[in-house]
This record gives C-alpha cells, structure tokens and sequence, in this order.
C-alpha cells in the first residue's frame, strides 16, 4: 500500500474511530465539518485512501464506507457493509431512499457480499416461522426487482412491504406464507424488491 498524507491520515483516522464509536461511517458532510473543508476537498481525500487501498466505498450510496486498513493498527478490517434497516415506507419512493432508514446494522463476510446491495428488516410476526423465521428477527436482505421459484423475497404494494416464499402456478404468481393460519396472496404481477440472504437472532 502506498503511504498516506498527513491529512490523508487524518481523515482516515476520523473514518476509523467514528465507525468505533456509532456502527456505521460518516457522511461526507460529517468529515467536511470536522475538518472545516470543501465537500470537493473531502471527496479528493476519499479517492485518494481508495486508490491506496485504505478504504472503500460506493458510489452515490450513503454512508457506505469502509475501512479496509489502518496505518496506526497496522491491521486489516474484515470484510463488512453498514447495512440500513427498512423503517417507515411511503408509497412511491425506492425501498433503499435514505428517508427510509431507521438506523443502520453492520454484517461480515460470509453471510453478506461485499459487491452486492442489501438493506434489512425487523420481522414484526410469525407468518414465516415455518420457515425459521420468527418475530423479532433481522432479515437481511439482498436488493433485486427478480425472483427464482421457491425463493423467499420481499414484495411491495403501495407502502406495504411482504415477506413470503414466491412460485408460480400455471398463469399466477403464489406467495405464500410459513404459517398455516397464514393465507396465500395470488396475483398476476408483483412488485419483487429483494431476496432473503440471510436471518440475524439475538437471544436475550
């Protein structure tokens, strides 16, 4: 790795301790205030600490950096994203708008893919306890609009979001739920915005 700047280090400092200190990564904003620098100047300093291999980021996704080594630690980071957690929905905005987001949760490799989109959700019943998902679980999910048979996926209808397994019966689409209480929904289309990539349980 080729050596940083002193503000190069500086910034990737701040980086390193407000992800100790929150879970999740500043903001561009963020790391212009505390250095009293342009946005522009943040964003050199950024491409700067990727190119030299020190973090990375996604492009026009927030708060998605990561540290990937640090001089002072001299070690390196495992492979996580800072996963945003689905909240509040309104009809008519994208599943992954920043309005959505209800706070954040950090997931490693393996059960995520670093070069993939995903987002999580809090499971709010039991309609899937077949399944093995219960209520009070995370499900992390991975961003797709497509879905293969027998998968369990997301689905949207107005700001309503479902999880539910998917097929397809002659000219309809089936979800159906884990849970024999638990009616199926039929229909001709549906609006898939994700797949289940895998459940996070705490036991307390």
């Amino acid at each position: 790795m080729k050596s940083l700047t002193n503000r190069q280090r500086e910034v990737l400092d701040f980086i390193s301790k407000y992800l100790e200190d929150n879970s999740f990564p500043p903001t561009v904003r963020e790391i212009g205030e505390n250095f009293n620098i342009s946005l522009r100047a943040v964003q050199d300093h950024l491409s700067a600490l990727q190119k030299k291999g020190y973090i990375s980021q996604r492009y026009k996704c927030s708060r998605s950096m990561k540290v990937l080594k640090n001089e002072k630690k001299a070690e390196s980071y495992e492979a996580s994203i800072q996963i945003p957690v689905i909240g509040t929905l309104e009809q008519g905005r994208p599943i992954l708008s920043e309005e959505n987001y209800a706070g954040y949760i950090t997931v490693a490799e393996p059960f995520i893919n670093k070069d993939l989109l995903y987002y999580a959700l809090r499971i709010s019943d039991s309609s899937m306890s077949g399944a093995g998902i219960y209520e009070g679980d995370i499900a992390i999910i991975q961003s797709c609009d497509k879905a293969m048979e027998g998968q369990i996926v997301v689905v949207m209808t107005g700001n309503t979001i479902l999880l539910r397994k998917y097929s397809t019966e002659s000219n309809r689409i089936c979800l159906s739920a884990e849970n024999d209480d638990v009616q199926p929904v039929y229909c001709q289309d549906v609006r898939v915005v994700g797949t289940l990539s895998c459940i996070i349980r705490s036991y307390r």
